[in-house]
């Protein structure tokens, strides 16, 4: 077995994008040293994108992280997104994945992994493995993401997994040309026709993840590596997990994401998938 981990690298080099607010201080520590231990490539720069506040300001310089201010990189913020009900507030986790989808302005690197601040990645990870990028997906998905993809390109969606698993090695020149496919197509900002075009009346309407893999997978399928995700879902604090835990989870696991339910929930203007 250990011979199997050294062996498992690539030499392409890529940054790390990581949306966060405040509220994920408490796993973002984690995710960021998880992704320098267990990915394996050359890292560049990791980029946290999220609102100017101390806290995360400070973090960024501990972990040598460059900060963004998530305000300065698209033309519209949070407060321009309405997508909300009387039950929930998804404007902020909308937000963010537009804010993914920018990491071909903000990255310099030609591949950067966006992934989300509070999965941390338990096994080594390798994005790249010769000409083909490697996804990990999952064998559900919400419907809406699929209709939406749908108005957005005009075809439905042909991959036979879910790409919606916290994390995605993007390639920014095809996250470019799927923009501007998207910008053409509906003679609107890319950002405005994902807005316009998605039912908001929906909870989970939208997905960066599913629409950049499934738009590659469609373009040339030959170039995509599907593997299980293998991501578990936790619930407790990530301060609570022992290294001898996260041991024995990592065999049956590659990640695990602390997801807070009740953020769903109106005027907290957090984001999980």
């Amino acid at each position: 077995m250990a011979v199997m981990i050294k062996s498992l690298s690539s030499r392409t080099k890529i940054d790390i994008l990581i949306p966060a607010i405040e509220k994920d201080l408490v796993t973002l520590p984690y995710v960021i040293d998880a992704v320098r231990k267990q990915v394996k490539h050359p890292i560049g720069q990791i980029y946290i994108v999220a609102p100017k506040r101390r806290r995360i300001m400070e973090l960024c310089r501990m972990k040598n992280c460059k900060f963004v201010n998530e305000n300065t990189v698209l033309p519209i913020t949070k407060k321009n997104i309405h997508y909300r009900s009387k039950k929930w507030e998804r404007s902020g986790w909308l937000f963010q994945q537009l804010l993914k989808m920018s990491g071909d302005r903000l990255c310099k690197s030609e591949y950067f992994l966006a992934i989300d601040a509070d999965t941390v990645l338990i096994r080594p990870h390798v994005f790249k493995q010769g000409s083909k990028t490697l996804f990990y997906c999952r064998n559900w998905s919400q419907p809406e993401y699929f209709n939406t993809y749908r108005k957005l390109l005009g075809k439905t969606t042909a991959a036979p997994s879910s790409f919606v698993t916290h994390y995605m090695l993007f390639n920014k020149s095809k996250l470019a040309q799927l923009k501007r496919t998207i910008a053409a197509k509906h003679q609107l900002t890319w950002y405005n026709a994902i807005i316009s075009k998605m039912d908001k009346s929906k909870q989970f309407a939208f997905s960066e993840f599913e629409t950049y893999g499934n738009f590659l997978y469609s373009n040339n399928r030959n170039s995509v590596l599907l593997k299980k995700a293998l991501n578990l879902g936790m619930h407790e604090n990530i301060r609570q997990v022992t290294p001898n835990r996260l041991m024995t989870l990592s065999k049956k696991y590659r990640s695990i994401s602390f997801h807070k339910r009740k953020e769903y929930t109106r005027n907290t203007g957090v984001r999980s998938v």
